[in-house]
Parts: structure tokens; C-alpha cells; sequence
């Protein structure tokens, strides 16, 4: 069941799986994503690893407060380096921080994907006591690395839906473009989690306004140099949404960053990789605690 928080000004929407005495994990999406894109079964493997999961809605997205009085943004300004964002990555992570205190969390183990990963390493250089450790997914630490090819471009540009059918439409065409070529796509799961979506919240004019902070916000490489925490960082060989330089140029900025790649993997997390990933996460995690206790 969903749970409301109230943090740094607007509420967020979360959900817990497992036992709270677990390794504590927080789990952060992508651009115009929900919660509910980090799938109930992937959750349920990282519980028997070992870990409390939480997932939520960033602001913007899903249930959580969506901030429409400031209006739709004007990406091509941002594109040019002119742009006004209404709020930056640094906000979002501040909304996480603030998650963590109404849960009680001194601190916790972060993963995030994609805008999600650039959400976690925000939080990770702004208050790396909070942070036990750092999981990449996807991402990278400055927009101008790894920036997408041109069909992608094109698919994160293209219109809104204007109903549910065309919504589920777009993003089964979306997911054709930058999803894992390497693996079965799979459709029924894509056209469920859409709707479901839809129904929660459909607001691209949020997603726009998420895709304004990430091309405003600063580049987080010198940050990230600095950093002294567990991290992980996995890519798709294969994404053009966000280029596996991206990935690289992530770990190469953290001192003792895992980099672990994925050949036929893109811009999304394919079911036959499920294992792998979460595996991986768990061995950073587990790994984390014990240099926590030593």
C-alpha cells in the first residue's frame, strides 16, 4: 500500500517491500517514470537479497505533487544554455533526503536509473554520510556525455498522447527504438505498465519539466571525484538515450567505481538481466555494510 509523504515542500508518494530491518534501499526512476516502473518482481528479488526496498514517485511524476502552476518549459532554451528550469536535480534530491527522514533513515543504499542515477549521485555528493552506497543504472554525470542519437532524440521529443490507447501506442513504439534489441521486448508488460501509469497520472508537461532540471542542472564529475563511497555503475552497450559514455565517465569519476556493462542492453532493464543486476547490487550493498561495521 502506498504511503504520503510530506518532504521539502510537496509530498511524495512511496511504497516499502520487505522486512525494515533489511539493508535499506532506495530505488530512484527515470525521466517521467513512476514507482511503478521498478517492476514488483524485481523488487521482491532484491528483499530475499537481503534488502528493505523502497520505491517512489519523484516529484512531477505519478501521485506525488505535481508542481503545474509552473507551467510547460522551454526545452530548446535549455538545449541552448539559456534555459529556466522550475526546479533543478538538486531539488529532487533534497525530496529524497527528506524521504529517507520520514522513514527514519540515518542513511541508506541508493540506486536510481537513468535521471534516477543522476538524482542519486546528486544526493551522494550532497550529503555522502546519508549514503551508504551509490548504484548507477543508465545514467551519467553531465547530460553532454553520452547525449542520445538521433532517433532517440526524437523519441524523447515526440508529442504528448492524447488518450490512453495513443499513450500505450507511444510508448511500445518508444521502447522499440531505445529499448534492449539484445532481448525479447515485452509487450504486454510495456502496454500493462503504461496504462497503469495513465491512470495514475499522465502529465507530460511533468516530464518536461523533469527533463528541464537535468539539462539545467551543473555537471556532477568534480563532485563525484570527491566522493569516498561503495558504487556500482551499469550500463547497456547498446543505449542510445544515454550512450554507454555516460556510464563510463561515471565510474571513471568515482575512486573504486564498479563498471559493469551489458552487451544487447539499452535504455531499459531487460528480465533475463533481472538476476545479474540485482545480484550485483546486493554484493555492493552486502560489501557496503560490512566496511560499515570493520
Amino acid at each position: 500500500m502506498s504511503k504520503r509523504a510530506p518532504v521539502n515542500g510537496i509530498e511524495i508518494v512511496y511504497e516499502t517491500f520487505g522486512p525494515s530491518h533489511g539493508r535499506p534501499l532506495l530505488l530512484i526512476m527515470g525521466l517521467g517514470s513512476q514507482m511503478i516502473h521498478w517492476d514488483e518482481d524485481f523488487c521482491e528479488a532484491l528483499v530475499d537479497l537481503g534488502h528493505y526496498v523502497v520505491r517512489f514517485d519523484n516529484r512531477d511524476a505519478g501521485e506525488s505533487t505535481h508542481l503545474g502552476d509552473a507551467g510547460a518549459p522551454d526545452i530548446l532554451s535549455a538545449v541552448t544554455g539559456h534555459g529556466q528550469a522550475a526546479y533543478l536535480l538538486d531539488d529532487m534530491a533534497d525530496d529524497t533526503l527528506g524521504l529517507l527522514d520520514v522513514l527514519g533513515l540515518p542513511s541508506a543504499h541508493l540506486a536510481g536509473v537513468s535521471m534516477g542515477g543522476m538524482i542519486a549521485q546528486t544526493l551522494a555528493i550532497r550529503a555522502p554520510r546519508r549514503v551508504r552506497s551509490l548504484t548507477s543504472i543508465m545514467s551519467t554525470p553531465d547530460p553532454k556525455v553520452g547525449w542520445p542519437t538521433p532517433a532517440a532524440m526524437g523519441a524523447l521529443m515526440s508529442p504528448p498522447s492524447p488518450n490512453r490507447e495513443a499513450a500505450i501506442e507511444r510508448a511500445l513504439g518508444t521502447w522499440s527504438l531505445i529499448g534492449s534489441q539484445g532481448y525479447p521486448m515485452d509487450r504486454e508488460r510495456i502496454a500493462r505498465v503504461t496504462g497503469l501509469a495513465y491512470d495514475r497520472c499522465y502529465d507530460p508537461e511533468g516530464g518536461a519539466r523533469q527533463l528541464m532540471a537535468v539539462l539545467c542542472s551543473d555537471d556532477r564529475t568534480a563532485g563525484l571525484r570527491g566522493l569516498d563511497v561503495p558504487a556500482l555503475v551499469i550500463h547497456g552497450e547498446d543505449d542510445p538515450l544515454i550512450q554507454i559514455a555516460g556510464g563510463r565517465a561515471t565510474a571513471e569519476a568515482i575512486a573504486g567505481a564498479r563498471l559493469m556493462t551489458f552487451p544487447g542492453m539499452a535504455h531499459d532493464l531487460p528480465r533475463a538481466l533481472w538476476p545479474a543486476i540485482a545480484g550485483a547490487i546486493a554484493e555492493l550493498t552486502a560489501a557496503a555494510e560490512r566496511e560499515t561495521v570493520a
